[in-house]
């Protein structure tokens, strides 16, 4: 199971660290060890070589103008100057960013089933995002035709939660957690074991709108589910009927708390907007804070108040629907730009959408980095300058002066253009 390993760190010392752009912490760590460029050989060792690109890798607190080579659908080198003749096909990123294939761990994507779904090919694969998790599309009943139907025939690499509600967003409708008939954590915990490893999670929607007055005993029977199949819950908060405080104190370690920015009642900040002492308390225990943008669930104001106290997410997601994919949210690099207009940085945001994210959850091997030998999935993004304007949850606009778009995608070797337009 996840392992929960974030740190609390402030962002002050966030910043500190995302500012490795020098080249001797890029190169630091060994890095010529591992990657020191290829001898010439007069042979086409690389199917794709990334030229001119500056690498940004949190893994490796990479931040440097380096070349990325990909043999046999795996990361084979990444270095200075590797010649273009060793390549099959050599890629200009020249002024454009490489770095890790993105990873959005809140997405719905059983396309077809319900009202909400939306390919994970057409949303997110040519946008930069090269592995997606959907957070709770299907409940115990449902999950073994998302793994068929979506995750087995996605080129974008899926995973999924089981919703701790049968019906899950099948339905498409409001209270499906009220009826604790509902609600089976021995079903559930059985539907997660079978469908391993594309299952990484068990979520819960807390909600009044969806679990009315039986927040805590939903939240205990997910908790049931999740021990008992040795996997993390996903918490959705929001409006809900118990306080912040009870909600968290069910929270185990590497237990993944979305929707952490939300503008609704009990949320993480007190009525003086200070950060509540339980919140800092969870995060020292290894709650993961994950923001889940979302039609309702992310407002400018409360996520400004809660950087500004040096609370920062550890991931960022985008919680994309076909609803939301015509706004507020668009897309995931949408959601990672708005966090421009709050002072963060396009490190700060790719750590948050890659190593973080790859840490959330047992993804069953290495994801969100570009060491040799890790899966060759890779974003090449462009950052561009500008006044752009950004929307929250609550529809109040906000702009920035930067913008991440998509250039091109690879997953596991296979090359992917970004849409035009």
């Amino acid at each position: 199971m996840s392992n929960g390993n974030f740190a609390a760190i402030t962002r002050r010392q966030f910043c500190r660290l995302s500012a490795a752009s020098l080249p001797a912490i890029a190169f630091g760590g060994g890095f010529f060890a591992h990657s020191a460029p290829p001898k010439q050989n007069g042979k086409r060792d690389f199917d794709i070589l990334i030229q001119g690109g500056t690498v940004i890798d949190p893994s490796q607190n990479f931040n440097a103008q380096l070349d990325v080579a990909i043999a046999n659908g795996k990361i084979a080198a990444v270095a200075k100057d590797i010649p273009a003749n060793q390549a099959r096909k050599v890629i200009s990123a020249a002024g454009k960013i490489v770095c890790p294939g993105l990873i959005d761990i809140h997405a719905h994507v059983y396309e077809g089933v319900g009202i909400q779904g939306l390919s994970p090919d057409r949303g997110w694969l040519a946008k930069g995002v090269t592995t997606v998790v959907d957070a709770g599309s299907a409940g115990y009943t449902t999950i073994a035709g998302l793994r068929k139907y979506i995750g087995s025939t996605s080129q974008t690499r899926v995973h999924a939660l089981v919703d701790i509600g049968t019906l899950g967003l099948v339905a498409g409708i409001s209270g499906t957690m009220e009826n604790m008939a509902y609600v089976q954590p021995k079903e559930t915990a059985e539907a997660v074991k079978s469908n391993k490893p594309f299952v990484v999670g068990v979520k819960v929607r807390l909600s009044k709108a969806v679990a009315g007055s039986q927040d805590m005993e939903g939240l205990r029977r997910t908790r049931e589910a999740a021990e008992a199949a040795g996997v993390p819950m996903m918490v959705h908060i929001g409006d809900t009927y118990s306080p912040l405080r009870n909600i968290l104190d069910q929270m185990r370690k590497g237990d993944v708390l979305t929707h952490c920015f939300h503008p609704e009642p009990h949320g993480l900040l007190d009525e003086r907007g200070k950060i509540l002492p339980e919140v800092l308390e969870a995060r020292q225990r290894g709650i993961v804070f994950d923001v889940g943008h979302g039609s309702s669930h992310f407002g400018f104001d409360v996520a400004a108040q809660c950087l500004q106290q040096g609370f920062l997410p550890d991931t960022i997601s985008s919680d994309l629907t076909t609803r939301t994919a015509a706004g507020p949210v668009f897309d995931f690099l949408t959601t990672l730009s708005k966090f421009f207009c709050l002072g963060l940085r396009v490190d700060d945001v790719i750590q948050m959408a890659t190593s973080n994210a790859a840490r959330a959850f047992d993804f069953g091997l290495p994801l969100g980095t570009l060491r040799p030998g890790s899966e060759a999935d890779v974003a090449i993004l462009e950052l561009r300058d500008g006044s752009f304007a950004f929307t929250d949850s609550l529809r109040k606009d906000r702009t920035a002066r930067q913008k991440l778009f998509p250039a091109q995608t690879i997953r596991g070797g296979k090359l992917f253009e970004a849409p035009r337009g």
